[in-house]
């Protein structure tokens, strides 16, 4: 089935979403590993991957890696085995000059990323089985840039084989549209993309950055609005998916979060290395807070941690007065990576110091550890009940 035939197929639509975070990616990977292991038994087929099931996958960031190797049919396995033999070298210290602007080189990364999903593999290669969003932030145009391989979109004109425009996204690496989505400032120097004209002479230039440092760092919503919104359509309004508790079903994983709580701060503490520090991450689990939010309000929650004392988790609430019936069924997983919450999950033996840094890949047996006890507390086949696999 052709990646058109098989979104514009009728019957219930699943969409995954995997936050950005880093090295702590593995954390969203064994939970992964268990979805996949309870829809793989459901499914009876021995070669069952997610990208069977999942009609829509987004990512942000180290999300976007996984997102993209799911989406050309990778068993979470291997890609957990990318992370654990690649993590050191995915995170090569840069030069000490070079340190001034970001901590580690960009080509070990890169050539990995050229390795897995190939160089000369396009956004709009047949390799990929399901609907992609991949999400960065055009530093050059101060703009997010959610990005889809969806064939109605309107950039996505034409095949990635014979565009009709020359700035055509399905034409664009696949490889280089996540390595632009893991740029994470001060982590990663930026990544640069040049749209070429029809005669293959540079039309545009953009610099892009780490999409984590846009509203979706938890991409979620924005993969929702993509999927049934007629203006990401444009080529064909009609084809966008219907919405419904019992159509649609919207699952999240989250990298852990990692509120830092400031006991005795004063307001003199709060100077300009204080701000410069502080207020990046601040926003970010603001915005990643609000999608989610929005995700319970539009959707019928099934499963999350509480958001804060006054809405909690949300399970079983009812949506504003006139929206009727929900948008979508959705399940959260996450976990904070504090003491008092690792201890919940039985982490206990785990560092909460440890496991929070975007960078430390030698934690990436606690990561997984984290992870399975995230699943083991959290994901439960009730969860996808009303959504067999196919």
């Amino acid at each position: 089935m052709s990646l058109k035939q098989r979104i514009e197929a009728p019957g219930q639509k699943k969409l995954l979403s995997i936050d950005g975070g880093g090295i702590r990616g593995v954390l969203a990977l064994a939970v992964l590993q268990e979805i996949e292991d309870i829809l793989k038994a459901r499914s009876g087929s021995a070669d069952f991957c997610l990208a069977d099931y999942f009609d829509y996958i987004a990512g942000t960031s180290t999300g976007g890696i996984v997102a993209a190797g799911l989406s050309i049919g990778m068993s979470v396995k291997d890609i957990m085995a990318f992370y654990v033999k690649n993590g050191a070298q995915m995170f090569e210290k840069a030069s000490l000059l070079k340190r001034l602007q970001y901590k580690f080189e960009s080509e070990p990364l890169a050539r990995e990323l050229k390795s897995v999903f190939g160089a000369d593999t396009v956004f709009g290669s047949d390799k990929l089985r399901t609907l992609l969003l991949l999400v960065m932030r055009n530093a050059t145009t101060d703009s997010p840039w959610p990005l889809s391989n969806n064939p109605y979109a309107k950039y996505n004109d034409g095949s990635s084989a014979e565009p009709s425009r020359p700035d055509n996204n399905l034409k664009l690496p696949l490889w280089q549209l996540v390595r632009a989505s893991t740029a994470a400032p001060t982590y990663f120097p930026p990544e640069v993309i040049v749209l070429k004209d029809q005669n293959n002479k540079l039309a545009k230039q953009f610099v892009f950055v780490d999409g984590g440092v846009t509203m979706y760092n938890d991409p979620a919503f924005q993969m929702f609005l993509m999927a049934t919104l007629d203006r990401y359509w444009a080529k064909k309004p009609e084809a966008r998916w219907q919405t419904g508790e019992n159509n649609m079903l919207v699952v999240s994983v989250g990298t852990g979060t990692s509120p830092d709580v400031r006991a005795g701060l004063r307001p003199g503490d709060m100077n300009l290395l204080f701000d410069a520090t502080t207020i990046p991450s601040a926003l970010m689990f603001a915005a990643l807070n609000e999608q989610d939010l929005l995700c319970r309000v539009f959707g019928k929650c099934l499963e999350g941690d509480p958001l804060d004392r006054e809405v909690g988790d949300m399970v079983g609430s009812e949506g504003p007065l006139s929206l009727g019936q929900k948008l979508f069924t959705y399940v959260r997983y996450n976990a904070e990576l504090t003491r008092s919450a690792l201890d919940a999950i039985g982490c206990q033996a785990v560092d909460p110091d440890a496991v929070r840094k975007l960078d430390a890949y030698q934690n990436i047996p606690d990561l997984q550890l984290v992870g399975d006890c995230i699943a083991k507390a959290k994901v439960r086949e009730a969860h996808f009940e009303m959504f067999p696999p196919s």
